[in-house]
């Protein structure tokens, strides 16, 4: 079983999504707190951003923003959290954000949270990521992703073993035991990364 103590989330900063998608976020706070799990984060203070962290803090649990300097600049970032790191760049902050972390959790989101999430699948894939990566899957939201994944796999572009790295997860309530039990994963990964035949 894994242990799971401190996890990055990748999640929207848009304030218009339809509530069942806050509802969600909310509740998975409440459940990283409950099992006192560290949230590291975007650093953002709206949409589903913002009510992960209030939710978090609210629930006197711990939790990082991890934050561009430009973003700060036009007052996206949140003011209340346990800590707060600045970065130059977008991919230093991709680079902190699952630096020293258990896990990675994808909650529903836009173009950001989307390459966020194929970046640290790909870097699962050459074997530079080994943890787990859960997807949550309020809505239905995700049902798209995972049937192109799966595609990948059908039309050769990825081996069906790599449909391990990640879990597809309907429930916030089910993310932690998902994550404590998602399969082993490590640096031979490479080894298997290319296809070259379909086994």
């Amino acid at each position: 079983m894994n242990k799971i103590s401190r996890v990055c989330i990748y999640c929207a900063s848009s304030a218009m999504v339809d509530s069942v998608y806050f509802d969600a976020t909310e509740r998975l706070a409440q459940e990283l707190v409950r099992n006192e799990i560290e949230v590291v984060y975007g650093g953002g203070s709206i949409g589903l951003m913002g009510r992960l962290a209030d939710t978090v803090l609210k629930e006197d649990g711990k939790i990082t923003g991890v934050i561009p300097k430009f973003m700060d600049d036009v007052e996206w970032s949140h003011q209340r959290l346990t800590k707060l790191i600045f970065t130059e760049t977008m991919h230093q902050r991709k680079a902190l954000l699952i630096e020293n972390i258990d896990a990675v959790i994808a909650l529903p989101g836009g173009t950001g949270t989307l390459e966020e999430l194929f970046e640290v699948i790909t870097l699962k894939r050459l074997g530079l990521f080994s943890k787990p990566i859960a997807i949550l899957n309020t809505n239905k939201f995700y049902a798209p992703l995972k049937e192109m994944l799966e595609k990948c796999v059908t039309e050769n572009f990825m081996k069906s073993k790599h449909l391990a790295m990640w879990s597809f997860v309907e429930q916030p309530e089910n993310i932690i035991p998902t994550l404590q039990n998602s399969p082993q994963w490590n640096k031979d990964a490479i080894k298997f990364a290319v296809v070259v035949d379909k086994n």
